[in-house]
């Protein structure tokens, strides 16, 4: 018997057919993928913002998107990077290459060691796992404890991403790669300051898991004291006023732990006066020798030029509280002696550091800590760029040019501290505070950039 299909029936049964043909065609192919050994040649970092958007890496951090070039990529079913199990599109995978980013939930430093700085590549029938840096962010360094220690000493280095520290390189080249002690966190490290540190200074180089960072160029730096008391600048005074801090009120007992004093320094309020009362201001002063002594032009430019921006140089010194500072009093910088007390204006910047995020606080230190106070915080140079030639043509124009410090101890208004409107105020408490300072000096904060690719 003789059966002929009609046309309009032979049509789809046709294009059926295909479809069927075609799938079998397709799970043959990826069958076949699947049972390739997939290997890695070579990892790219993909970034469209750099100069070398796609750039052969040995390392990704967290966030970054990489493209994998190698063979066996057809039918990849998972990625595991530091074990962790990683989406990817399939549209961006062929057999030769594909696309992926690390997630930010990835495991760095907590990850099993077993997985960590790895990539595991897995399909049906086959796996790769192939060795790959995995790092957080890059770390930063945003504070040092004491940036002008005595060998031997430990220094805190503050910031993020500090895991794993493995090396700092001290100004001078002087390397250090034992007893570096690394939070965690990376919220901080701690290494014991070396001999041989440069006393030009400069700034840190550190190395750890997550890269490498470089401080800013104010550690050690010694040619920048303007007054240590111990013959580096020359100590100014006159008269006979109970403010006035004379040689005999400076005090050489060795105090603080961890960072000890070194030789003289200078307290604030002078054994000689047992309290300050509240609402006064100018209660302590003490002085650089200024006129015909202080020349910082001379001093300075050579390591810091005078066309620095003001926000990259700075006032720094050492800092000791042995009792509790709260609520009451502070420091008042004087670029130049020409400050009655009580101002919040022009050529000074009051140093209140017992108010902590809008609040008062207790301030206390158990060894002696460094304090940076850029040179755009003083009142007369904060509404705009300036550059350090500013501050030197300043002073060099003043009548007298001492650069001091008073202890003032009058009321606190918050707006005047932050910048910003408050009706908050802090009411002047009669104090007996100790607070010391020693190796007032003058530094750079440039910092070098590093790069991960040099």
């Amino acid at each position: 018997m003789k059966y002929i299909l009609n046309k309009k029936y032979w049509v789809p049964i046709a294009f059926i057919g295909m479809m069927v043909f075609s799938m079998l065609f397709t799970a043959c192919d990826n069958s076949d993928g699947a049972s390739k050994q997939i290997v890695i040649s070579k990892v790219f970092l993909e970034d469209v913002n750099s100069s070398v958007p796609d750039r052969e890496v040995s390392f990704a951090r967290l966030g970054q998107t990489l493209r994998i070039e190698g063979s066996g990529f057809t039918g990849l079913r998972k990625v595991f990077i530091n074990g962790y199990s990683t989406y990817f599109n399939v549209v961006f995978v062929s057999d030769n290459s594909m696309i992926i980013s690390v997630s930010a939930d990835t495991p760095t430093i907590e990850a099993d060691p077993g997985v960590r700085n790895t990539i595991r590549f897995v399909n049906d029938n086959t796996e790769t796992t192939f060795a790959f840096d995995i790092r957080s962010g890059k770390p930063v360094i945003n504070g040092i404890s004491n940036t002008m220690p005595n060998p031997g000493e430990i220094i805190h280095v503050l910031g993020s991403g500090l895991t794993e520290i493995k090396k700092v390189v001290f100004p001078g080249n002087v390397t250090v790669t034992t007893g570096i002690v690394s939070d965690p966190d990376g919220e901080f490290f701690t290494v014991a300051m070396p001999n041989g540190v440069s006393d030009i200074g400069g700034s840190l180089f550190v190395e750890g898991s997550n890269g490498g960072v470089y401080s800013p160029a104010c550690f050690n730096f010694k040619k920048g004291l303007l007054l240590n008391f111990d013959g580096q600048g020359q100590h100014g005074y006159w008269g006979t006023s109970t403010s006035m801090i004379q040689p005999a009120d400076l005090e050489s007992a060795a105090v603080g732990t961890e960072n000890v004093s070194q030789g003289k320094y200078v307290p604030h309020r002078p054994a000689r006066i047992a309290s300050f009362e509240a609402g006064k201001n100018r209660l302590s002063e003490v002085w650089t020798a200024g006129n015909g002594v202080d020349n910082w032009r001379a001093q300075l430019t050579p390591y810091i030029p005078a066309s620095t921006p003001l926000d990259k140089v700075a006032l720094q010194f050492e800092m000791y509280v042995p009792e509790i500072w709260k609520e009451t009093g502070f420091l008042k910088i004087c670029m130049i002696n020409n400050f009655n007390g009580g101002e919040w204006t022009g050529a000074c910047y009051n140093y209140v550091p017992w108010i902590i995020d809008g609040k008062a606080s207790e301030i206390k230190s158990t060894g002696w800590r460094t304090v940076t106070i850029p040179l755009n915080k003083f009142y007369a140079w904060s509404k705009e760029p300036f550059t350090f030639e500013t501050v030197l043509a300043f002073r060099e124009a003043a009548t007298y040019q001492n650069f001091g410090m008073y202890f003032e101890n009058s009321n606190v208004k918050l707006q005047d501290v932050t910048g910003t409107a408050s009706e908050v105020e802090f009411a002047a408490k009669a104090t007996s505070v100790k607070v010391y300072t020693d190796n007032w000096r003058i530094v750079s904060l440039n910092t070098p950039v590093y790069n991960d690719f040099n």
